[in-house]
């Protein structure tokens, strides 16, 4: 009987011992996941309310055509060397002369290609205008858009008759036409209404306008009137008399 006891005591004795083990182990092993698995705690701030509504910034407007740049393409000062004996008359007022009709080309710029040839035995009859691709084409002088034409020689052009009815200016080769200008439309020197290109027979990457002045011989065909050079009149500022 006292032996069994004592075996019952030395039993108990083993398992507290291993109950007080455990509870030990237990501590210690918490603290230890603890420290490696620590989770830094989540910042409220860091969460972005769904509810929240932002303003979102208003781009900067962008312009879809440009304006001429004051005196970019001015001939005042060939105005002042008008020689007497010169084709055309002086003009008086500002107002009714040409402007070269590619923004930020100067007088000295230019060059004569009106009698050049062209394929099957044509003449030029126009001058080239040379500028990179994109560049404005504003109108020559006051006038009133009356055509629209796209062509395989033209590609995409523009034909306008002066105020007074007595020429046509012929603007070709263009990439496009000025956003808002439409035939009837009556525009004013300076007024942007295409967009340097090489459409039509220009050639892919030969950037110019093509323009004419022709004039009216008949109003019902004012395409086919009489072709005037335009290199002088543009050089000196002078309107065709």
């Amino acid at each position: 009987m006292r032996t069994t006891l004592q075996k019952a005591k030395r039993i108990a004795f083993v398992i507290y011992l291993l109950a007080l083990h455990g509870v030990v182990i237990y501590f210690v092993g918490e603290r230890v996941l603890q420290r490696f698995t620590k989770v830094a705690p989540l910042e409220i701030a860091a969460v972005a309310d769904p509810s929240e509504v932002k303003t979102i910034p208003t781009p900067l407007p962008v312009p879809e055509s440009f304006a001429p740049p004051p005196d970019s393409n001015s001939n005042a000062d060939a105005n002042a060397n008008v020689n007497a004996n010169a084709a055309v008359a002086p003009v008086a007022n500002d107002a009714a002369g040409l402007i070269i009709p590619v923004v930020g080309i100067k007088p000295d710029q230019l060059t004569d290609t009106f009698t050049d040839s062209r394929s099957e035995g044509r003449g030029h009859d126009a001058i080239d205008i040379m500028a990179p691709g994109g560049t404005p084409v504003v109108a020559a002088t006051d006038g009133e858009i009356v055509k629209f034409f796209d062509s395989e020689r033209g590609g995409i052009t523009i034909y306008e008759l002066t105020t007074d009815r007595r020429f046509m200016l012929y603007y070709a080769h263009l990439q496009r036409r000025a956003d808002g200008i439409s035939v009837g439309m009556q525009v004013r020197k300076g007024t942007t209404i295409g967009f340097v290109g090489d459409t039509g027979n220009a050639g892919p990457g030969n950037n110019h306008l093509h323009f004419s002045i022709a004039i009216v011989t008949d109003p019902k065909r004012f395409w086919s009137g009489t072709y005037i050079n335009p290199y002088p009149l543009l050089k000196t500022g002078q309107y065709p008399q």
